[in-house]
């Protein structure tokens, strides 16, 4: 069941007039969508960090503004990065019968066989493009890497797609690898260059 959180219309959009609705606790937003009218909102902050915090970025949460409640998903956000607090939020009105495409964080679980035999894992992909109906879009997407080994990799083709949704990105993407050992030392100290002239002097023009 989707959480319902209500908001107060805005008709006055200076500076002082936003600042002073953050001073309430609440946060400036707006509702838009193909069918519906722009309008500018404000909500709870508190209140819509906790329904994100325990739903999840691409929840579907009702917003209840001046009589009428509309399901919407959050599709911008903007932080104080000095404050860490939530100053702006975008709400799509979306049509649940209709497909969205989002994206959606990747959990790796597992512990890799690889990493126990000394290799190192890394993730390239932290986050897959879907397409699917709001109510059936995931909040993660686990993949297991627990018989993973050095030298092998798992890509988007390999993920086990579990619910009402498709992954639109190209198959052949690489999530995670298990590196070697000593490949991961030369990613991270470099080749170290033997001392002396570089080959192939010859023709290099002077500076």
């Amino acid at each position: 069941m989707a959480v319902t959180i209500k908001a107060k219309g805005r008709n006055e959009f200076t500076s002082s007039a936003k600042r002073e609705i953050r001073e309430q606790g609440l946060v400036p937003a707006v509702i838009y969508g193909k069918k519906v009218d722009s309008q500018s909102i404000a909500v709870d902050s508190i209140e819509l960090l906790k329904t994100l915090r325990d739903e999840g970025r691409n929840a579907i949460l009702h917003i209840e503004v001046d009589g009428k409640t509309h399901p919407v998903m959050m599709t911008d956000m903007q932080r104080d990065p000095l404050k860490n607090e939530l100053v702006h939020a975008d709400f799509l009105v979306v049509d649940m019968g209709a497909e969205t495409e989002v994206t959606v964080p990747v959990n790796l679980t597992g512990d890799a066989q690889g990493v126990k035999d000394g290799g190192v894992l890394q993730q390239a992909i932290h986050e897959l493009s879907v397409k699917a109906k709001p109510a059936d879009i995931p909040q993660t997407i686990d993949v297991d890497i627990t018989s993973l080994d050095v030298n092998e990799t798992i890509t988007v083709k390999d993920v086990k797609v579990t619910g009402n949704y498709s992954i639109t990105q190209e198959e052949d993407e690489v999530i995670a690898s298990i590196l070697p050992p000593r490949q991961e030392e030369e990613i991270d100290s470099g080749e170290e260059q033997e001392p002396g002239q570089p080959e192939n002097e010859e023709g290099r023009e002077e500076a």
